[in-house]
């Protein structure tokens, strides 16, 4: 074929490298992924995969470990954040599974990494290389890194995140802070036996902030994410050691449940959570961008790491059966499916940063109301029965 002559190189080892990388060997193209870090390693704690990248990393050959070591909540529930109550559910189980063909998880980002990584083939990722150039000609792209080594490739994905060396080919925009914290933290279940009685996922709405936990690590381990407004971060990096005694402060008037839950950490990560604005343009001729590189998201919808395994599919497809004479239509039509669904995706993370944090009156009231209206699976449907295939298909033929 054509496209095994294409050299790939991908600049970054998350989540989105690693996909990008499998994605591109289910059709036979061989890549070379580089990473800065010396060791691999997983920061964060929790990470949501909803039906629309689950079905992806299936296909991927990570079924059996996610239904292994990953959760199957039976809800996501929304509540107040004073007195606990209701304000949606929306069924998960096995009525998700049998809705999108797929299952909702709640898993440990190491667990999901390390599943990414175990179904790498040998010889394809290479540790300690920071990608400081890119030159592009007719003919590839040479990719220089701090060591002074470099590689050429026919094409070269930046999956290098929110910090991405690759997107300043594209544009040189900065992160935008959101005024927003977040705290993070590992729970043992036991700590708090009100969320052991049904796994699921809650989010207490409230003035200023709202509080997550979903249970991961096999049920062995509850996930804390709340968040605090913050409109002036000090810290020299995004992300520093938090205070047990600070984030229990900033939910001392919540619910029983929510004290209870963010007083039981030992030890908690406190995050600066910044984002960019989308993108006009993914591509050049040969260089390209996936996940947090192409759209950094807020955590506030969920769908960072499932937009990502949708964007790794997609480039995947778009390439599949490309020489390298094919790399810039195949660039335009990855770049055409991708844009307007994550730019839909991103626009609504970013408006949570308001609709999750409103005081007590009338927009909220209105928000509440919205939220019950629109809590059955089937509401969901434009974001977990995406098949990111499928939209392949379709734009190729429409093309």
């Amino acid at each position: 074929m054509n496209s095994e002559r294409i050299r790939i190189v991908i600049v970054g080892a998350g989540i989105a490298g690693l996909a990008t990388a499998l994605a591109l060997a289910r059709h036979g193209l061989r890549c070379h992924v580089f990473e800065q870090a010396r060791l691999l390693s997983e920061v964060g704690a929790g990470v949501q995969l909803s039906p629309n990248s689950t079905r992806l990393l299936h296909q991927l050959g990570l079924e059996n470990r996610l239904r292994r070591v990953a959760v199957q909540p039976q809800a996501i529930e929304m509540r107040r954040w004073d007195d606990n109550s209701v304000l949606r559910r929306t069924p998960l189980g096995a009525a998700c599974e049998q809705h999108f063909g797929a299952p909702y998880y709640t898993v440990h980002r190491a667990d999901l990494y390390q599943g990414l990584l175990e179904r790498l083939a040998a010889g394809t990722l290479h540790l300690g290389l920071r990608c400081t150039e890119l030159r592009e000609s007719r003919r590839g792209v040479q990719v220089q890194f701090a060591d002074g080594s470099l590689t050429t490739a026919d094409l070269v994905v930046g999956a290098d995140g929110i910090h991405s060396r690759v997107r300043d080919v594209l544009v040189r925009d900065q992160p935008r802070y959101s005024g927003h914290s977040i705290y993070r933290a590992l729970i043992p279940a036991e700590r708090v036996p009100f969320l052991r009685e049904e796994p699921k996922v809650v989010l207490w709405l409230g003035p200023g902030r709202h509080c997550v936990s979903y249970p991961v690590s096999g049920g062995n381990q509850i996930n804390l994410a709340a968040t605090v407004p913050d409109p002036c971060w000090r810290a020299e990096s995004w992300s520093a050691q938090g205070k047990t005694e600070d984030l229990a402060r900033a939910y001392a008037d919540w619910t029983p449940e929510v004290r209870a839950l963010t007083s039981a950490p030992d030890v908690v990560s406190r995050w600066a959570l910044h984002d960019r604005d989308c993108l006009h343009r993914w591509s050049t001729n040969r260089i390209t961008v996936i996940g947090d590189a192409a759209h950094p998201m807020l955590p506030f919808f969920a769908q960072g790491a499932n937009q990502a395994v949708e964007d790794a599919i997609v480039l995947a497809e778009c390439l599949r059966n490309v020489g390298p004479e094919g790399i810039t239509a195949g660039l335009v039509r990855y770049e055409n499916v991708r844009r307007p669904r994550t730019c839909e995706v991103h626009r609504r993370s970013r408006a949570n940063t308001t609709a999750l944090h409103l005081r007590d009156g009338a927009a909220q009231r209105d928000r509440d109301t919205a939220l019950a209206t629109h809590a059955a699976l089937g509401d969901q449907e434009w974001l977990y029965g995406y098949d990111a295939e499928a939209a392949v298909t379709a734009a190729t033929a429409g093309r």
